[in-house]
């Protein structure tokens, strides 16, 4: 199916195809990588993730048939990050896109509502967000954190935090966030790893990575969704670029994404503050690098204990 073309905008229209990227340096689960997957699953899935002896055998060879007509198979669910490589223009409708209509959102504790945009964009709405900074139930929380979170993620390269804007709307200033569709909430009851369980466990790296470095302490299934094709996409981040300092309150971290943490390795104040800087405070800068630093101590210990495994390349 087509997607419909972009309205007239100032931003140029960028003609890469929609959809994701192709996954970087995904591994096909073969008899190498599976008891290292395995591994990986338990670390972190913790009891969720099965042990070898618990993994079903493999099922004997299906007989040959001959080749029929059949139905044409249904067309697989497509990549719901349409945003990659696309960031500038779906910002741009983000900002000023009418709507239309609000609906409720039946879930999250900060009450966010969905934004619904008049046809023919290449989204259908957004979450809308005008959370005033300030403390909610004990925990500090804004709007602005949301935007400086999708900023941060395309900082790095990280690709998982959908576009997230600034917008008025009526008296209310808040965050807009691209609604994303054709995704499936998380379930700590299943065990899930997808067709290449070592590109999901990388998903799962990458993410933790994120949150560490971001300071966001509220990751949790409710706000981590992923598609058919097991690519994650992290949302909710109001909780995020605390002044949080004790690595211990986020999630372990025991194995690291090589060339995202090159990144993050090389960040600066010189970057951080004009891409972020108009939505969180100096200090909040400085705490990134902060659980940067950390991060490295840790890594370094990692690497010192189990050498280069610890790497996922």
């Amino acid at each position: 199916m087509r997607r419909p073309p972009f309205p007239r905008s100032s931003v140029p229209v960028n003609p890469r195809p929609w959809g994701c990227l192709v996954r970087e340096r995904s591994l096909k689960s073969g008899s190498a990588v599976w008891p290292f997957s395995l591994l990986l699953g338990a670390a972190l899935f913790g009891a969720a993730g099965r042990s070898p002896a618990q993994e079903p055998a493999p099922r004997p060879p299906e007989p040959a048939v001959p080749v029929q007509a059949s139905e044409p198979a249904a067309a697989p669910l497509p990549c719901a990050k349409i945003w990659l490589g696309h960031e500038a223009e779906l910002e741009e409708l983000l900002r000023t896109a009418k709507v239309v209509r609000f609906g409720r959102v039946p879930i999250g504790v900060t009450h966010p509502r969905r934004m619904f945009f008049e046809p023919g964009l290449p989204f259908a709405s957004a979450a809308w967000k005008p959370i005033v900074p300030g403390k909610y139930a004990g925990f500090y929380e804004s709007y602005r954190s949301e935007i400086a979170a999708y900023e941060l993620d395309k900082l790095i390269g990280l690709g998982m935090v959908p576009p997230t804007v600034e917008r008025r709307y009526g008296s209310e200033r808040g965050a807009a966030i691209l609604w994303v569709e054709n995704v499936k909430g998380w379930n700590v009851k299943e065990d899930i790893r997808g067709p290449d369980p070592v590109a999901w466990a990388r998903e799962l790296v990458r993410m933790k990575m994120f949150d560490r470095l971001s300071g966001n302490i509220d990751r949790n299934q409710g706000n981590l969704l992923y598609d058919a094709e097991y690519h994650l996409v992290l949302i909710d981040h109001s909780r995020a670029f605390t002044d949080v300092l004790d690595m211990s309150k986020f999630q372990t971290q025991p194995f690291v994404d090589a060339g995202l943490w090159q990144r993050i390795e090389g960040l600066t104040m010189d970057e951080l503050e004009p891409a972020l800087g108009k939505w969180v405070s100096k200090g909040m800068l400085y705490a990134v690098l902060q659980r940067r630093d950390r991060m490295k101590v840790e890594i370094d210990k990692l690497v010192a204990a189990r050498g280069p495994s610890v790497w996922l390349r």
